[in-house]
């Protein structure tokens, strides 16, 4: 690999490489962070190849010179073709959700993560980045909470459950074969570009359908997303960072309320008023998720115990040991971000 940095910028900002031959290898590429991932690595001067499943939409990607390498996680010849001669993986594709079996979750959260770092076991890589969650913590609420926290065995949903189980694959290859393996766990992700939660929170607004829980003040745990680009490339740069797990967020304390209302006063809606305690939304979700589990719904509830997690607990997560190894710190705040985010969506959905 062969760099020239960019003066002016201080050692180990994400953006001083502008020139390298290095091969990322990125999973997740045509989603939310994915895509700026690999859109970060082409402006540095990189060659990036992309996991493209058939019927998903490469345009952004061909548009940027992506190399396109179609498959998934579980097609072990489309990573071995695409591995091959790579210097970093960025691994941000899962399946997200919080309803169905466990086992779907496994085959593509677990066992691809497990495809992936056998593919590139034993050659010279430089980094593989496992994207992870801050959902691994406990459904409880968190002060401050930082990596040494243990996880739970036992998880909400599947999807909480098997980022928990790849974690713990992606540090035994470590241990075991020296993969040069670093973990990251963003909080709530957002900005430009995010076509599910954003969307999703928008339409209930419009609906009027949004209830807080516990009058929205509890802490969010936000993640702009060129904040978790910034640490994947940190992370990248920075050879203390293997073996090693951060927390990943913008440093603030982001209420739910502050949240919504942001979103609400971008698009001029009417901002959120109903309030439920935590202990009725708690009850609501497990007697609701047990209904529809008994009637074989394909669907979730409108309310689960992953939504309350989200809406209802306090998410407050250390970015201590991320500060203090990688020198991570958060570039854009809470204000700049939702803005970012809030114009993309008009643009992206100029109908609603």
């Amino acid at each position: 690999m062969v760099s020239r940095s960019m003066p002016g910028l201080p050692k180990g900002h994400p953006n001083r490489t502008t020139l390298s031959m290095t091969t990322y290898f990125i999973t997740g590429a045509t989603g939310f962070v994915g895509s700026h991932v690999a859109e970060r690595a082409i402006a540095r001067g990189a060659k990036v190849r992309a996991l493209v499943r058939p019927t998903a939409d490469r345009t952004f990607l061909e548009k940027i010179g992506a190399e396109i390498i179609l498959g998934d996680l579980n097609d072990v010849d489309a990573i071995r073709r695409a591995t091959d001669g790579v210097d970093v993986v960025v691994n941000s594709a899962a399946k997200v959700g919080d309803w169905g079996p466990v086992e779907e979750y496994r085959k593509v959260n677990v066992e691809g993560v497990r495809i992936l770092l056998e593919a590139v076991k034993g050659k010279p890589l430089q980094r593989f980045v496992h994207v992870s969650s801050s959902g691994v913590y406990a459904a409880r609420h968190h002060y401050g909470t930082d990596e040494t926290e243990p996880l739970p065995l036992n998880h909400i949903d599947g999807y909480t459950q098997t980022k928990v189980e790849a974690e713990k694959v992606a540090l035994a290859y470590v241990r075991d074969f020296a993969v040069p393996v670093t973990i990251l766990r963003p909080g709530f992700i957002y900005g430009p570009r995010d076509r599910t939660l954003l969307p999703r929170m928008i339409e209930r607004l419009r609906e009027r359908t949004v209830i807080y829980v516990a009058k929205g003040r509890y802490a969010l745990n936000t993640t702009y997303v060129e904040n978790i680009v910034d640490a994947i490339f940190l992370s990248i740069d920075n050879p203390r960072a293997v073996g090693e797990v951060f927390n990943i967020n913008d440093g603030l304390l982001v209420s739910k309320r502050q949240f919504f209302e942001a979103v609400a006063d971008g698009l001029n809606l009417p901002r959120p008023r109903g309030s439920v305690p935590l202990f009725v939304a708690w009850w609501t979700a497990n007697w609701r998720e047990r209904v529809f589990r008994k009637k074989n719904k394909p669907n979730p509830p409108r309310i689960t115990q992953s939504t309350v997690k989200f809406a209802g607990l306090n998410l407050d997560f250390s970015i201590a040991k991320a500060r203090t190894v990688l020198g991570y710190s958060p570039a854009i705040g809470f204000e700049e971000g939702i803005h970012a985010a809030i114009e993309w969506y008009k643009q992206a959905y100029p109908a609603q």
